[in-house]
């Protein structure tokens, strides 16, 4: 028999968090979530997106044992801003039983319905800081830091239970050339001397902290028109930055600033975190911490999270200047490669961009909807 249980204490929210080490542990190319980060992220007290959400957890069990988990969300400032009565299902991981992912999905729909809500879609967040959509495609691939990894058999178990596509993300992998291209440094050469640019010479994190609040004004400006987009409040921008300043290696942070030291663009990466944190298995302590300052200091694979550039700004080779920045500091740090974030599969002037560099498209992940009576 399988029986579902609403999440109310904080010892059966650590059982929530943990749930997918055990589901995977036999999977190599799982990549677990920081698991003090998706806590806080879970946690009313903790995360800022609780003041315009509202969320529910439940566990599965089966025989006494865990074997699944959802979460229900309702962002009502994406309601107000798309005008749709749309719920959220998410951090959602199941055994190989269609009941369970049923009686899960039934769950989360039923609460949504009882909230006035017409149609659920996901996986999703929170905010779009939060990871979502499910990989439909690459599950051969290492995962990555910043993106769900999930068995395959979730995808066919949605499709049979009445969910359909809503959109796509594809992710790259692109290979980093040796020097910067001559095309693009004639564009990014161009781009400074016509629109009066400038790259800030940031030295250590000191040099970037005072940027870090227009990084995200710019975040609210150039993504507003991005697939279930909500502008990030101040209190969100306050714990985005404490909770990622510590990753910021200056070397593959790129700003790109206005005759007034105004930022107008920015490409953000890290060094590779993934293996460190399987090796760590999520965890901050005893030894997660080493693993991730190895991997912060010694590393050939990047991560680039974000790209950004004001919209005033857009079609005028902003661009290049922050591939030909990005480009030489990988070649000196011998960063070889990168993963790419997700990219929307009909946001096609960002994907296109690309096709500068030696690349290969290997990874497709899909939110679902689905209509609710």
């Amino acid at each position: 028999m399988i029986e579902i249980v609403e999440v109310t204490s904080k010892k059966s929210l650590k059982v929530f968090v943990k749930f997918p080490t055990k589901l995977y542990k036999k999977c190599r190319n799982y990549i677990p979530s920081l698991l003090v980060d998706e806590l806080n992220t879970l946690r009313k007290d903790k995360n800022p997106a609780m003041d315009f959400c509202e969320s529910k957890y439940w566990l599965a069990y089966k025989d006494g044992k865990v074997v699944g988990r959802i979460a229900g969300i309702i962002n009502y400032a994406a309601i107000d801003l798309w005008n749709e009565k749309a719920g959220r299902f998410g951090y959602i991981d199941f055994i190989e039983d269609i009941e369970v992912a049923k009686l899960l999905l039934e769950t989360a729909e039923e609460w949504l319905i009882s909230k006035g809500m017409t149609k659920i879609q996901g996986p999703l967040g929170f905010s779009d800081f939060d990871l979502e959509g499910m990989l439909i495609k690459g599950f051969e691939y290492l995962g990555t830091m910043t993106t769900i990894y999930n068995h395959s058999y979730y995808v066919d178990y949605l499709k049979q239970l009445g969910y359909s596509k809503d959109v796509d993300w594809l992710e790259y992998e692109i290979i980093i050339p040796d020097k910067v291209p001559e095309p693009v440094k004639i564009v990014a050469e161009r781009s400074i001397k016509t629109n009066n640019l400038k790259v800030l010479e940031a030295k250590s994190k000191k040099d970037i902290i005072p940027y870090i609040p227009h990084l995200f004004s710019l975040i609210n400006s150039a993504f507003k028109e991005l697939y279930e987009f909500t502008p990030l409040t101040d209190k969100q921008i306050k714990l985005y930055t404490k909770q990622y300043i510590s990753f910021i290696n200056p070397n593959f942070v790129k700003f790109v600033l206005d005759e007034n030291d105004e930022l107008i663009a920015y490409v953000l990466g890290f060094p590779s975190l993934a293996k460190a944190i399987k090796k760590g298995k999520g965890r901050i302590l005893p030894f997660g911490f080493i693993y991730l300052l190895k991997a912060l200091k010694l590393n050939k694979r990047l991560e680039i999270v974000q790209i950004a550039v004001d919209p005033k700004f857009q079609n005028r080779g902003v661009n290049a200047i922050l591939f030909r920045e990005l480009i030489i500091s990988c070649n000196k740090k011998g960063i070889h490669s990168a993963d790419l974030n997700p990219q929307l599969e009909s946001n096609k002037k960002v994907r296109s961009q690309w096709q500068r560099f030696k690349h290969r498209q290997h990874k497709v992940r899909t939110s679902f909807y689905k209509e609710l009576a």
